[in-house]
């Protein structure tokens, strides 16, 4: 469904789904649409005929991602309140980024190239592993 016909049919389409995700909630089980996704390709960099500067992107339906994003929610209410995750952790965290990591980084080497502390970095670069479906 279109998400403004989903807008403008809220009060009718609310108590059902309400009860579709309650149910699958319950059983651990997703309805059949919320499995299913149209793969696009979405054009990265480089030459448009090269199939490899392409990455694919799951469209799924609206209802799907309301009900991830629900599921998200708690899943991260229970990681603050029980603190799974440590300070040092920046990337997929909420007011964190690669820039706030290195700026982390960074500023932990200085301190020990300071103190004149030996010090060895290694860089691994995976950003080519994200970019491929099997």
């Amino acid at each position: 469904m279109h998400p403004q016909a989903l807008r403008k049919l809220a009060d009718v389409i609310a108590k059902p789904f309400s009860t579709i995700f309650e149910r699958s909630w319950r059983t651990g089980e997703v309805p059949e649409d919320r499995r299913k996704a149209s793969v696009t390709p979405v054009f990265k960099k480089g030459k448009k005929e090269d199939p490899g500067n392409y990455r694919p992107v799951s469209l799924t339906s609206i209802p799907g991602k309301v009900t991830e994003q629900l599921v998200l929610g708690v899943i991260n209410k229970h990681v603050e309140e029980k603190e799974v995750i440590g300070s040092g952790q920046h990337g997929f965290t909420k007011g964190k980024s690669c820039l706030t990591n290195l700026i982390a980084f960074y500023g932990g080497m200085t301190s020990w190239v300071d103190e004149g502390r030996a010090l060895h970095v290694v860089y691994l670069d995976f950003s080519r592993a994200f970019d491929t479906v099997t």
